[in-house]
């Protein structure tokens, strides 16, 4: 695995940390923070965030208006302070803090041997099991904005946006998260990519899946990270049991949480993506307009800190090598089910607004073409069509194996649509006669010839019975220009248009295994098995397979990772080659990695011709090329800059 500064790729290493607490008992609490400081600190935590009050307990009840408590919270809150200066990261604890004779429930952050800021709770839960109005008074009271702690002078408030080289971090207290416009959603729109929450919630049955939600939601609303870390284990169990929930979320996306109900303290750390983050906020526009109405509002105070240059080896951050496919677990199935149902929703109404009631489509018995029968058939089921209006052709031409062949007639059979058969050997024998072209001579004309041959065919009986051709090009084919201009690059719509290889290896996987057909379902998982081929060379001496597209053009999972994160994020040459060097560690070595990397590129800028005019088809995720919709790119861009990084990798 990769073992450079992950830093220098624009990640950022946090911590939620459950610790043991004491109720009352502020140095066997501060000391169990200190304990924890050294082990976040060697693993390159940049910042570390610690429960609601855990310097004092959350339940200690009335004990809050007891002074010896209070002062010892003080005097807990220098002893981090001192320590601090040991570590280099940033921690947030929570704890009581007195200011102008009232009491505030806070979170005190602390770095370099200094408090750099006091933020009080801004709402505070009167209802139900809490009652913290009984010994706080809520943020908007506070009647000072700096506080003096020994010989430091820290901000004290809800406007503060901390700055740790050049990363913002916000930060809100447990009940601020559960109000209609949190205090993190203005710290986003000033700069924050990183909410801290400092948490003492009980816990209920069904409340950890909604916390969960409303993590989620408010992350991905403020385009940020999410760092919550609620009191576990110690808390007093009079009334409330308390699970200690560490949960760390990035735009949307659960990247760590921590086994609840633990009798021992424990955390969970995870590299946020800070550059991802800012490359959403540049792209969705309502964000920045959002921002925009927010800076008519009261200035933020934005605190800087500087930690030293400490390595933050590694990449702790879990990568899908198939971004595209959905994982494992309950929300396979219905995944699965909804992208075939946007393309089923897809090629339904054009063909109920054309008034069509025929489809063409040539069947190779390879993975596309059969993802694209399968859409056609459900399609015809829903709008209450005859099957045998969908006409599956077959094709057979130089390069045609058994295995195929058979998959593609008997897949048809079993379907119950219309089966044709056409050899296009002949024909494009004529063709290479009347061009005088050497048939023995492979090259692109040889190949290309017999794919422009088969959609003629496909388009004339399309002519013949009122019907549609149905396309059956996939995304990665065409970010990769792996399709013959005017050949199986044409269609009258086309349902695979945004549904990359591996996905489709997945769907058709997906298809069988859900089949109650058993015949049906063999048939599905041969062609999963099958190598990917277009089939335009003849087969080896053994009658199988011999032009493999994975061979010539690179594997299509290495393909589809890097037009994810291409498309997705628009992340450079360097970043990908890094997250691939993680994510295909002991796959793929870094020489392969690199090579299909360039091809990558350099395939990609020379065939956006292709895509400039590609067919209509729907939208099933958030990366597409289509030219009226997510991607606009001119066909004469140079791939230079992209491809002299390449060159520049090792």
């Amino acid at each position: 695995m990769a073992t450079e500064d992950s830093r220098t790729h624009g990640f950022f290493r946090v911590a939620s940390v459950i610790p043991e607490v004491k109720i009352a008992d502020v140095e066997a609490n501060v000391n169990y923070i200190i304990e924890k400081l050294k082990e976040l600190s060697d693993s390159g935590v940049r910042v570390a965030v610690f429960p609601e009050l855990c310097v004092t307990g959350y339940t200690c009840g009335d004990l809050f208006h007891q002074k010896e408590l209070i002062d010892n919270a003080a005097s807990g809150i220098a002893r981090l302070r001192e320590a601090s200066s040991e570590y280099d990261m940033m921690f947030v604890v929570g704890a009581p803090i007195e200011i102008c004779d009232n009491l505030y429930n806070c979170a005190v952050a602390l770095a370099n041997g200094r408090v750099i800021a006091v933020v009080p709770k801004t709402y505070l839960p009167n209802y139900n099991e809490f009652y913290e109005r009984r010994w706080f008074v809520p943020a908007g009271s506070i009647p000072a904005d700096i506080i003096e702690w020994g010989a430091d002078k820290a901000p004290v408030g809800t406007d503060i946006v901390i700055n740790i080289d050049g990363v913002g971090i916000g930060i809100e207290i447990c009940e601020d998260l559960w109000t209609p416009i949190p205090p993190s959603t203005r710290a986003a729109l000033n700069g924050a990519e990183i909410i801290l929450n400092l948490s003492a919630s009980d816990d209920l049955i069904g409340k950890y899946d909604y916390l969960k939600s409303l993590i989620s939601q408010q992350s991905a609303r403020c385009i940020s990270a999410y760092v919550y870390s609620s009191a576990g284990f110690g808390e007093s169990t009079t009334d409330l049991a308390f699970d200690g929930k560490a949960i760390i979320y990035e735009n949307g996306t659960l990247l760590a949480e921590a086994p609840r109900w633990t009798r021992h303290s424990s955390h969970v750390i995870a590299d946020i993506d800070i550059e991802a983050i800012r490359r959403d906020r540049r792209h969705i526009m309502s964000f920045g307009d959002a921002r925009k109405i927010e800076e008519n509002g009261k200035p933020v105070r934005h605190v800087p800190v500087r930690l030293t240059e400490s390595c933050q080896e590694g990449l702790i951050r879990k990568i899908n090598p198939l971004p595209f496919v959905p994982g494992n677990g309950e929300t396979i199935d219905s995944r699965c089910e909804e992208i075939i149902n946007i393309q089923i929703s897809g090629l339904a109404q054009r063909l109920h607004v054309t008034h069509t009631k025929n489809l063409v489509i040539g069947i190779s018995g390879g993975l596309d073409s059969t993802l694209a029968l399968l859409v056609a058939v459900r399609t015809f089921d829903v709008l209450g069509l005859d099957r045998n209006g969908i006409i599956g052709v077959t094709m057979p031409g130089f390069g045609t194996t058994d295995r195929t062949h058979d998959n593609a007639v008997e897949l048809m059979k079993s379907l119950k649509v219309t089966s044709r058969e056409i050899s296009i050997t002949a024909a494009v024998k004529q063709h290479f006669a009347d061009i005088r072209h050497d048939i023995n001579v492979h090259d692109v004309t040889y190949e290309n010839s017999q794919a422009r041959e088969r959609t003629q065919l496909l388009m004339d009986i399309a002519n013949q019975v009122g019907g549609m051709v149905l396309g059956t090009g996939d995304l990665s084919e065409l970010a990769l220009g792996w399709a013959t201009y005017n050949g199986d690059h044409m269609s009258m719509y086309g349902v695979n248009a945004s549904v990359p290889k591996t996905l489709v290896r997945h769907l058709v996987k997906w298809c069988a295994t859900t089949s109650e057909d058993t015949h049906e379902r063999q048939i599905l998982l041969d062609i999963v098995d099958t190598p990917i081929s277009p089939e335009l060379i003849p087969a080896d001496e053994t009658g199988n397979i011999k032009q493999k597209t994975e061979d010539l053009v690179g594997p299509y999972e290495l393909h589809d990772f890097y037009l994810y994160y291409t498309l997705r994020y628009g992340f450079t040459p360097r970043r990908i080659y890094y997250l691939a060097k993680h994510t295909f560690h002991g796959v793929y070595d870094t020489d392969t990695i690199r090579k299909w990397l360039r091809t990558f590129y350099r395939r990609f800028f020379t065939q956006q011709f292709k895509r400039s005019c590609l067919p209509d088809g729907p939208k099933i995720g958030s990366v597409c090329l289509s030219p009226r919709g997510d991607w606009r790119m001119p066909s004469d861009a140079s791939s230079a800059a992209w491809l002299k990084e390449v060159d520049s990798l090792h």
